[in-house]
């Protein structure tokens, strides 16, 4: 019945969805010092105080840039879109491995040799192909919201950004660029990395797309073809793994050439990138794959055989390490995840497509993408090659897979598993460093049009009061008290999502301002000038929750020097949680965290556990007594 089916793709086309509201000024400052008031010192907060009192007085900056921030959502779809992207993503001058783009993890493959391997990556390619049909027939099922406010549709722009986007580095800002509505006609290739060299695979012939034996042929011809030493290329891969300054000035240096701008030019067009890794020579443990798939280890490994600017690249280890790579100014994580399990149900699902040899095409051979390079672009290479393995020494990942309960035992506490979790990541970091810090925990703001995420501030007061509880050293704190400091932790946190998630929290809304104050060339506002306001803005510890459905998990580093990275993934009766830090910083130890978020979840589950058994007796001596049955906490 295809017309139905274009019918409710058209009407998904006219769903339009609320625009994203502007928090009351009041609001958000109150918010605001509500957060941070128990993270800086009393002297400091109180110059806060007055500070942002004046900013909010009747008559003030404030009001005025409200006003205007006001206007903004009115001309435009989204008002916080252009802000949020240029200052999460493209004013950010670190490289993209590991501080900004996350990896999704497959399940470790196994290959009895090469060919084995081409054949995952052909249908992996075909599997991605279809996925790409559908979103490019507009017809992907519209997201419903889970969680908090369930069964709200969700803006669907972000999947269309999937394989048309890429970014170009830039000297001061980066530029995303997305092809909107290309002609079907133009022709579409993917790039394959092989051995740090590029190829252009032709996924159309005949305006006829290649199926998987068509598709496989073409990688074993990429393969022979990289085997040839003779021909070989400097890796320039590596230099998209820079910082993005380094990278914009290497990459005018290249296209003084035609050649190597002719090359550019391919793969900044491309669908997508397929890197065929080497082996890495690594055990396949949850913490090596999470490693090699957030940097390929490095230029002896795989580090250059990857073309970070893309949006999205597969990578097929020959030693079975597989996963995703995905640039993230283009997108969320739900959307690599909704992609990656297409893909892998695809890969595992259907009997191999595999055609008849008769139906074999004689097709061109794919293409090898040319450089020039002068010893100038020599020493470019090297340093980049440098800086790399510099991140790759510093990079303490630790991959924790917590047995012991999951989403179920929390939902029978009559908890939320997000706000259970995010409270036992404050503990965790209190156990370590004794305070708790400004805290990020991505909030979708996918209920309004064009809408990417907000932040929920995790390290609320109440947070803080729980963690205290749980570890006084003088044992002044009943069960009941905790379980009641428990209980006020989950609902502030639930709360505070329920206002990120319908457009009210506070971050957006204050780079509003800050960014309008900019637009009109006035004197920078003290508010965004004070102490707390920067420290405010240091996530030390920066998460998110990355649910999957297929067994896969995601990852990500810190944003800070001095950070965590803690990215979990909870299912019904276990939780993954992927931890990350940098060696050089001696003040974190991803292995210490681990250890004191494992401890953590044990305390509360025995807490709860000691809760419920003096519930049920409290229950059974009252029933006994002969008094009414009170149900109640």
């Amino acid at each position: 019945m295809p017309i139905l089916e274009k019918e409710t793709a058209t009407d998904r086309d006219r769903q339009v969805l609320p625009k994203v509201p502007v928090p009351p000024l009041k609001q958000t400052l109150d918010t605001y010092l509500k957060c941070v008031q128990h993270l800086v010192k009393e002297e400091q907060f109180k110059k806060t105080k007055a500070i942002v009192e004046k900013f909010g007085a009747p008559g003030g900056v404030g009001e005025v840039l409200q006003k205007k921030l006001l206007e903004r959502r009115d001309k435009t779809t989204n008002w916080v879109y252009d802000y949020w992207l240029e200052d999460m993503y493209l004013n950010n001058r670190l490289a993209l491995p590991v501080n900004s783009s996350p990896v999704m993890v497959f399940p470790k493959q196994t290959f009895r040799d090469h060919k084995d391997a081409l054949r995952f990556a052909g249908r992996l390619i075909r599997g991605v192909l279809d996925y790409k049909a559908l979103i490019d027939a507009r017809a992907l099922p519209v997201d419903f919201a889970r969680g908090q406010l369930a069964g709200t549709p969700l803006c669907m722009e972000q999947y269309y950004r999937l394989f048309t986007s890429y970014r170009y580095p830039g000297l001061k800002t980066d530029t995303l660029k997305v092809q909107m509505n290309v002609a079907s006609s133009a022709p579409e290739h993917i790039i394959v990395a092989c051995k740090n060299q590029f190829f252009v695979l032709d996924v159309v012939a005949n305006s006829k797309q290649l199926n998987e034996t068509e598709i496989l042929s073409q990688l074993e011809k990429i393969w022979k073809m990289a085997e040839n030493a003779e021909e070989r290329f400097p890796p320039f891969g590596i230099l998209t793994s820079d910082g993005r300054t380094e990278w914009a000035q290497a990459r005018d240096a290249l296209t003084k050439d035609q050649t190597n701008k002719d090359s550019l030019a391919l793969i900044e067009s491309c669908l997508c990138v397929v890197c065929l890794d080497e082996p890495s020579g690594l055990g396949p443990s949850d913490t090596n794959r999470a490693l090699l798939m957030l940097h390929g280890g490095g230029r002896e490994k795989n580090g250059a055989n990857r073309w970070y600017d893309k949006s999205m690249q597969f990578v097929v280890g020959m030693d079975g390490i597989c996963g995703v790579v995905c640039e993230h100014s283009a997108f969320e994580g739900i959307v690599l995840v909704q992609c990656s399990e297409y893909v892998m149900k695809y890969i595992t699902g259907s009997p191999s497509k595999m055609a008849r040899a008769s139906s074999i095409r004689e097709l061109p051979p794919p293409r090898r993408l040319l450089w020039k390079c002068n010893s100038h672009m020599q020493g470019l290479l090297a340093a980049s090659g440098d800086r790399l393995q510099r991140l790759v020494n510093n990079l303490d990942m630790d991959v924790f897979n917590f047995k012991v309960y999951g989403k179920e035992f929390i939902k029978n506490q009559k908890m939320s598993p997000d706000a259970f979790i995010q409270v036992a990541l404050q503990l965790a970091f209190y156990k370590c460093g004794g305070r708790l810090v400004s805290t990020y925990e991505s909030a979708s703001i996918r209920r309004f049009q064009d809408g990417r995420v907000d932040n929920i501030r995790s390290a609320t007061p109440e947070a803080l009061a729980f963690v205290k509880s749980m570890t006084d050293e003088r044992a002044t704190f009943t069960d009941s008290e905790k379980i009641k400091r428990l209980r006020d932790a989950i609902n502030a946190q639930t709360n505070y999502t329920i206002a990120a998630i319908t457009g009210m929290a506070i971050d957006n809304h204050l780079l509003g301002l800050l960014r309008m104050a900019q637009e009109l060339n006035m004197e920078k506002p003290e508010i965004f000038c004070d102490v707390t306001y920067l420290t405010s803005n240091q996530f030390i510890l920066s998460t998110s929750q990355v649910p999957t459905t297929v067994e896969m998990f995601c990852c990500y580093g810190p944003v800070v020097p001095n950070g965590y990275g803690a990215c979990y993934n909870p299912q019904s009766d276990h939780i993954i949680f992927c931890v990350s830090s940098f060696w050089e910083t001696t003040e974190t130890s991803s292995a210490v965290f681990v250890k004191a978020l494992n401890e953590g979840l044990l305390e509360i589950r025995d807490l709860c556990n000691r809760g419920n058994t003096a519930a049920t007796k409290l229950a059974c001596s009252s029933q006994s007594a002969g008094q009414p049955h009170k149900s109640g906490k």
